[in-house]
């Protein structure tokens, strides 16, 4: 436990944020604050969500740092943004919406179980949590409702602007939803922590104390698989919101 407050204490010392923009976005400011202002949790990186347009001819995963942003936006954008962004593209340009992504790193796993339990009943269905060997404890609050669409090909713009415009609604839809997941996964943390009374001294569930779970959750997962093979009966769940607890190898 001590270990954990060095290390958050030192990570908090760096103030910035480590990414391409170098700060927290403003949407999600307060939420980062109420999760560092518990002793519980530290979050080490995050998006509110973005509109952007990705140029470079070279847009696989293991790329995409180099490409150029042509157009990006923590905000609902317009058709005008797009197309503007289009005109500075030479090669290839993909549209895309990002939705809400957050990491944290836990003190214990008490504290990982009950943030993926927030998420996912804030609509943020693809969270998970993983527990290194060294006992490194990451909540990871993911969605699935992503758009990816190409643009421009080796400069040429591939679709009409009246097209542009029907995506960008979409995209702006995303847009409303994702914010509205965030301020519900805000609202039921904030109201989790007021009316919380945690004991003086932690559990302090470790790798091993976790095992148990991680048995548990299997079994679990092992009868809901032999469910869906049987009729299904009105007392028979869909097993959606299931915890991702995953052993990562660092």
């Amino acid at each position: 436990m001590a270990a954990f407050a060095l290390w958050k204490e030192r990570r908090l010392r760096l103030g910035d944020d480590p990414s391409r923009k170098g700060r927290v976005d403003e949407p999600i400011a307060e939420l980062l604050h109420l999760l560092n202002s518990s002793e519980r949790f530290c979050t080490t990186s995050s998006c509110s969500g973005r509109l952007l347009l990705l140029g470079g001819s070279d847009q696989t995963e293991g790329q995409k740092q180099n490409c150029p942003w042509l157009f990006v936006t923590h905000d609902k954008c317009r058709k005008e943004d797009v197309v503007a962004g289009l005109q500075k593209s030479q090669d290839n340009a993909v549209f895309k919406f990002e939705p809400f992504v957050l990491h944290v790193q836990c003190r214990e796993v008490e504290g990982a179980q009950l943030l993926h339990s927030i998420a996912i009943n804030s609509g943020f269905r693809n969270s998970g949590i993983t527990i290194g060997k060294k006992g490194k404890i990451m909540m990871a609050v993911r969605s699935t409702h992503c758009l990816e669409v190409p643009l421009c090909h080796q400069g040429a713009v591939l679709v009409s602007e009246e097209y542009i415009d029907y995506l960008v609604q979409v995209a702006n839809r995303k847009m409303e939803e994702n914010q509205r997941r965030i301020e519900r996964f805000h609202t039921l943390l904030q109201s989790i922590m007021d009316s919380a009374d945690p004991p003086e001294e932690p559990t302090g569930k470790t790798v091993e104390d976790a095992a148990v779970y991680i048995r548990r959750r299997r079994q679990g997962a092992a009868k809901r698989q032999q469910r869906r093979h049987q009729p299904m009966t009105p007392s028979d769940g869909d097993g959606k919101g299931d915890l991702l607890l995953l052993m990562d190898p660092s």
